[in-house]
């Protein structure tokens, strides 16, 4: 008797899904070169890819770690959960990265960040001018991949398309909305876990919201499926933050790549301790107030505060938000089950999600 073919390992499937995408997000970016050659912008078209992964210093050619492309990946998943065609989601998916690199180029420029994915950001190399002009000709060039899905080949309904991209606007605002709460809160104290949430609801989860949701309507969904879909998408993404919180400083150096700690040291009020912040005594408060007033925290200081993270269980506390958040996309997605042609890559998404280290 014939054996099965082997199952494809996670990251096969989603190299698989992914390579339209990545083809997408370079037709997008040279449509948008000028028809003249752009003589002079060579260099600014080359701190684009270089941000992208596609070239080096000297904007030779490279690849080079560019993220996980979890977004673009969660719109093709749930658009193929629908019957939806990758080729077809591959346009929207690509414009979701180009956004989010464009919100990486100006949050690596407000947080002082002179290095991601172990390579100089661009305004730490080029200065933080060209840096906003790259971070713009990003959120531009995202655009264009939405408004190709209503011409050949896909020719999608024009009112869908629409439909898509004013949803896509939306959630761009809410993203700088996030952003613009994130840097209004720096140094204030008080705000609680609840304040937190509401801000990466906007910052980091309404990205995933829309991927979900969008992925949804380019396969056809009513509008009821597809405000279920972002449910789940939005689920994703609050666990996502909060297990990159809790990365943040109890993850393994060899694994995360950044040193033990860094958001201490770095002075982060992530969740961890936001949420120690809101549990300790008033003189636990005020011990952790104060270290955080001080320009780092040296070595000691870390130490400290890591004890006091670990007497008052705050790991524990902020992994119960991502099991409980991991559970409502599970209960979604079961309950979107009927109507869907396959779950499996979309369970198998929540499972990655739920195991990462990094």
């Amino acid at each position: 008797m014939p054996r099965k073919p082997a199952r494809p390992a996670p990251e096969e499937a989603a190299d698989d899904a992914l390579a339209p995408v990545e083809r997408a997000m370079r037709r997008q970016v040279a449509a948008a070169l000028p028809p003249d050659g752009a003589p002079g912008l060579d260099g600014f078209y080359g701190m684009l890819r270089y941000h992208l992964g596609w070239a080096d210093a000297d904007f030779a050619p490279a690849a080079v770690n560019a993220g996980k492309r979890l977004r673009p990946l969660l719109l093709v998943r749930c658009a193929e959960a629908l019957g939806g065609a990758t080729e077809t989601a591959a346009p929207a998916a690509a414009a979701v990265e180009l956004l989010h690199n464009f919100t990486l180029v100006h949050d690596d420029i407000q947080d002082e960040s002179s290095h991601r994915r172990h390579r100089e950001t661009i305004w730490h190399r080029w200065g933080t001018a060209q840096a906003i002009n790259v971070g713009d000709a990003l959120f531009a060039v995202a655009h264009a991949g939405l408004y190709s899905l209503a011409e050949p080949p896909h020719d999608l309904p024009a009112a869908r398309v629409l439909a898509i991209a004013r949803d896509f606007e939306q959630v761009a605002l809410r993203i700088v909305e996030g952003q613009y709460l994130d840097l209004a809160h720096e140094g204030e104290w008080g705000g609680g876990v609840a304040r937190y949430l509401a801000m990466i609801e906007r910052k980091t989860a309404a990205i995933l919201d829309f991927a979900a949701r969008a992925g949804a309507m380019l396969a056809g969904a009513d509008e009821e499926t597809a405000a279920r879909f972002g449910r789940f998408g939005l689920a994703l993404g609050l666990a996502f933050q909060v297990r990159d919180d809790i990365l943040g400083i109890w993850g393994a150096p060899e694994v995360t790549g950044k040193p033990a700690a860094d958001d201490l040291r770095r002075r982060k009020q992530s969740l961890p301790i936001v949420a120690l912040d809101e549990v300790a005594s008033p003189a636990v408060r005020e011990e952790v107030r104060a270290l955080y007033r001080a320009p780092a925290l040296d070595d000691a200081a870390v130490a400290r505060t890591l004890a006091l993270l670990d007497e008052a269980g705050v790991a524990r506390r902020c992994q119960a938000y991502v099991a409980r958040y991991h559970d409502d996309a599970r209960e979604i997605l079961d309950a979107l089950a009927p109507r869907l042609v396959r779950t499996d890559r979309l369970r198998a998404f929540l499972d990655a999600l739920e195991e990462r280290d990094e």
